[in-house]
């Protein structure tokens, strides 16, 4: 599976979008009906996080999945520290399966599994990671883990790859037609990242700018 129809988080068309920063504040997934995963978690509870347009969304999204089954918060918002720890240690992982890669080829192939810091969705906390479960809180399958790695997945972490099974396929149009009609986007190298407001948003929807920029958590 390549990234050939794919526009990766590198992309100099993503960074180049401006930022209109609208303000909102982010907020508690877990107070606002969503099921939210811990494997994630952390002291300060950032991950259970989003700006409020994008739980709204999340919320409409919901409502329009099939009887019995549930989104799954995994993770929202992360601390542009987090993320450029995240980034730096995928990107070293690259470099030493791959010594004889330059650095602008390891960094478009970092951006397919981790967001350049500066532009991170997460950051923003405009992107969130997300799958679907049943009325009995099992996970469907939706062909491989969250975070399944292109490396671990042989490609199958791809929203379109077609060696997923014909269950798991479904699985993703399930909730990806859940999630676009309320508005977010999906991230083509995961099938589980889903976004609004954020720069690669604005430039997949040819908005002039972002809704949302870098933020710490109060």
């Amino acid at each position: 599976m390549t990234t050939t129809s794919i526009v990766l988080m590198s992309d100099r068309r993503v960074a180049a979008i401006p930022v209109q920063e609208r303000g909102e504040a982010l907020l508690d997934a877990r107070v606002h009906g969503l099921v939210v995963d811990d494997r994630k978690q952390d002291a300060a509870g950032a991950w259970a996080h989003v700006r409020q347009g994008v739980l709204k969304r999340l919320q409409r999204a919901q409502a329009l999945l099939p009887g019995g089954v549930q989104l799954l918060f995994i993770e929202g918002y992360r601390p542009p520290s987090l993320q450029r720890r995240y980034f730096e240690e995928y990107s070293a992982q690259l470099a030493r399966a791959n010594p004889d890669w330059q650095a602008a080829e390891l960094r478009e192939a970092t951006s397919r599994f981790v967001s350049p810091p500066e532009i991170a969705p997460h950051s923003a906390g405009a992107a969130v990671d997300v799958t679907l479960i049943d009325h009995q809180g099992r996970e469907l399958d939706m062909g491989t883990r969250v975070n399944a790695s292109p490396e671990e997945s042989d490609g199958a972490c791809y929203t379109d790859a077609p060696n997923p099974s014909a269950r798991a396929r479904a699985n993703r149009a399930a909730l990806g037609g859940a999630l676009s009609t309320a508005g977010l986007i999906n991230y083509g190298t995961q099938w589980w990242h889903w976004s609004f407001g954020d720069r690669y948003w604005a430039l997949q929807t040819q908005q002039p700018a972002a809704l949302y920029g870098p933020v710490e958590l109060p």
